[in-house]
């Protein structure tokens, strides 16, 4: 029976680059079911306790919760915005967490991140590496694709042959 992934990328761009790259990295991994979510599907009221107190938990909280608990493993990629995670990412992070603080739910997750400038939104992936494991997260690599514009086309996925290897080398690592 095939394993199955949950990707998505960290960002509610409709182009998102992030999104591109955990769909590409998903793909990678050999006899499975990839399943590619859009955080503009999850969008909800900024979290706050009195939200909470006054209306509960959105249910697209509660979905999105489910959906990770189906995957062996979440391949997520981090889109950084002023250095850490986009809002639409944290918005779902608060609500999902108000579930269950460990709403990664012990899954498997590969953590990429990438931008089209130099250091590949690597000030996010530093901050997930540490705080994913607290929420959950069974972290099992970490990945930065910098210069996305340059070492990435939807055709070939990455085309510099140094991070596409460093890339496979992590996916190889991983037991599904």
């Amino acid at each position: 029976m095939a394993k199955k992934i949950i990707a998505f990328g960290a960002s509610s761009s409709t182009n998102s680059i992030n999104k591109q790259l955990a769909q590409y990295a998903a793909s990678q991994f050999k006899n499975t079911d990839v399943e590619v979510l859009d955080l503009n599907d999850y969008e909800m009221p900024i979290f706050s306790l009195d939200k909470e107190a006054k209306n509960g938990i959105p249910e697209l909280a509660n979905h999105f919760f489910e959906k990770l608990g189906t995957a062996d493993l979440v391949v997520v990629s981090l889109a950084e915005h002023n250095g850490a995670y986009s809002t639409a990412f944290k918005n779902i992070f608060d609500w999902t967490s108000r579930i269950n603080p460990k709403f990664f739910q012990q899954k498997q997750t590969l953590i990429l991140a990438t931008s089209p400038g130099p250091r590949g939104g690597s000030t996010v992936l530093e901050i997930a590496k540490n705080r994913f494991p607290f929420q959950g997260a069974d972290v099992k690599g970490s990945f930065s694709l910098p210069n996305f514009n340059d070492n990435f086309n939807s055709n070939e996925g990455i085309t510099n042959k140094e991070k596409k290897d460093e890339l496979l080398e992590i996916i190889q690592s991983i037991e599904l």
